[in-house]
């Protein structure tokens, strides 16, 4: 995707494409007076400052372990102090970073990786094929990783060289570098465990981290071995979960940049000519009602239907984010990613249809939803409006608000119903893979969702090179999660970053807010 930015009169960076289709709709068309690239990053990068950045996306139990990442800020963290194998660019391509180059024979089930040379860990360590082959294990067998789903084809990894690895399939994937680009993945030192010491090939050491609270880091010395890269002499991280909160901090000057700006304060925030709302629309988090479809009542998908069609959508994305989403169709696939299917009839709000499954099902009791602004800012809100939505057709949401402190240990693939937000994945494949495919051997299956056809049909679209019958296959896999799996995907949201204008380098990503949680990376001040 294209992801060359304008900025209107409102102050709101837009993606080009949002400009040309439809921005005048959303009350967001001013004058283009220059490109981003102009109005943010004119003039050479220049080293020194520190960056604080005000951040919403982490918890009390955050560790550098990256087994154990779930949100925006441990994602950040890692991405300071160590390197993916993949990085994926702004426009979406999948481009090398610890892995410099690839090639792949007809099949795309056996893949040969080049190591890039002259790389060195904090602890002066030179990267090579036994590191990259340790950290890929890491996520692979006997593992709780969540990017284990989408190592699981992985057949043998072999190290051919000291810089180069040759990776086998059982089945082949196209998308293999992009599943390569996950952010749990990161590069360790063979044999490394204590995460509390990063030892990493980052542009930064670590200072101070308190999970919950607030870390700090320091540029490491020398040049980065990414050019124009690594440029801020510090980095202060601070939780702020409350999103009113995080704009005071930005609009006082605690912080430079927030992200998950409140989307019923975005258009005015715009209007402070110091400051600058970043917008990416139809990438942001998918915000979900997740139910476990092997526990009563949701092993009847008629229960299901009901609560599918049983959800205002449309008045989630007016009255909860103020237009900035799309709605969204149970199955987590973004507008704008390559191989949505736009011509897949949409489970609308229908009262009477949800009232008609509920009785085919022959249920009448309460079904009690667990919300949390832990889970994500809205998810109360958004419950309130579907306890609403579903009591005109005659259902009984039971709607218990919890604790946010601890949520994603204690409630999330706990309680058989509740909050929850998926984040915008580089491919339809890594979408699908993460969160529906492989059972139980997929520990964020959160819907514990499990189809034959899905799997066939999901399998048979990795080795597709016809664009058509590739789409017919992601259209099929789209189908089949949207009206059988447990997912009330309610809404799409459009990210929304906000900085100071003497902050440099953000650009709207290919995948997740904050320049794909890169801005300490990529970022400098005017």
């Amino acid at each position: 995707m294209a992801h060359l930015e304008n900025q209107t009169e409102s102050g709101i960076i837009l993606d080009r494409r949002q400009i040309l289709t439809g921005a005048a709709a959303l009350g967001l068309m001013g004058a283009v007076p220059a490109s981003a690239q102009t109005l943010m990053g004119a003039g050479a990068p220049k080293k020194g400052g520190t960056l604080r950045m005000g951040m919403e996306g982490g918890s009390p139990s955050d560790s550098l372990d990256p087994l154990t990442y779930a949100d925006s800020i441990p994602i950040t963290m890692s991405l300071m102090l160590w390197n993916n194998l993949i990085e994926v660019a702004d426009n979406g391509d999948a481009t090398g970073e610890l892995f410099e180059s690839w090639d792949v024979k007809p099949g795309a089930a056996d893949w040969t990786f080049n190591v890039r040379k002259g790389i060195t860990f904090t602890s002066g360590k030179t990267l090579d094929a036994d590191d990259v082959i340790y950290s890929l294990n890491m996520h692979r067998g006997e593992t709780k990783s969540p990017a284990k789903a989408l190592l699981a084809d992985i057949k043998e990894i072999k190290k051919l060289s000291a810089t180069q690895v040759q990776i086998t399939m059982t089945k082949g994937n196209i998308d293999l570098p992009f599943n390569l680009s996950d952010y749990h993945i990161i590069v360790v030192p063979n044999g490394y465990k204590d995460f509390s010491k990063p030892d990493g090939t980052g542009a930064f050491t670590l200072d101070e981290f308190q999970p919950g609270v607030r870390a700090t880091f320091k540029r490491k010395p020398g040049n980065y071995w990414k050019p124009n890269r690594g440029y801020f002499d510090r980095v202060e991280l601070i939780y702020i979960q409350d999103a009113n909160q995080r704009t005071t901090a930005l609009q006082t000057g605690t912080v430079d940049i927030i992200n998950r700006v409140n989307p019923k304060t975005a258009a005015l925030l715009a209007k402070n000519k110091n400051l600058v709302v970043s917008r990416t629309p139809g990438m942001g988090n998918r915000f979900c009602f997740v139910a476990h479809t092997d526990k009563d009542p949701f092993t009847n998908r008629d229960v299901m239907l009901a609560l599918k069609y049983g959800v205002d959508r449309q008045k989630i994305v007016d009255n909860v984010y103020s237009g900035f989403a799309s709605i969204g169709n149970d199955n987590c696939v973004g507008p704008k990613m390559k191989f949505f299917d736009a011509k897949q009839p949409l489970n609308r709000y229908d009262p009477e249809k949800a009232k008609f499954h509920m009785k085919k099902a022959n249920y009448s009791g309460a079904i009690e939803l667990q919300v949390s602004e832990g889970a994500f800012s809205g998810a109360t809100d958004a419950g309130q409006i579907f306890q609403e939505s579903l009591s005109k057709a005659g259902i009984n949401l039971d709607l218990k608000r919890v604790s946010g402190d601890g949520y994603w240990d204690n409630v999330w693939l706990k309680v058989p119903f509740c909050a929850v937000y998926w984040g915008n994945r580089p491919t339809i494949d890594n979408q699908l893979t993460s969160i529906f495919y492989g059972g139980k051997t997929n520990p964020w299956n959160d819907s514990h969702f499990e189809n034959a056809d899905f799997s066939k049909a999901l399998e048979a679209a990795r080795i597709e090179i016809d664009p058509k019958k590739r789409q017919d296959l992601y259209s099929r896999c789209q189908s089949l999660v949207s009206q059988n799996a447990g997912m009330v995907n309610y809404a799409v949201q459009d990210y929304l970053d906000a900085h100071s204008t003497k902050l440099m380098g953000l650009t709207p990503s290919g995948r997740y807010d904050m320049g794909d949680d890169r801005i300490p990376e990529k970022g400098w001040f005017a």
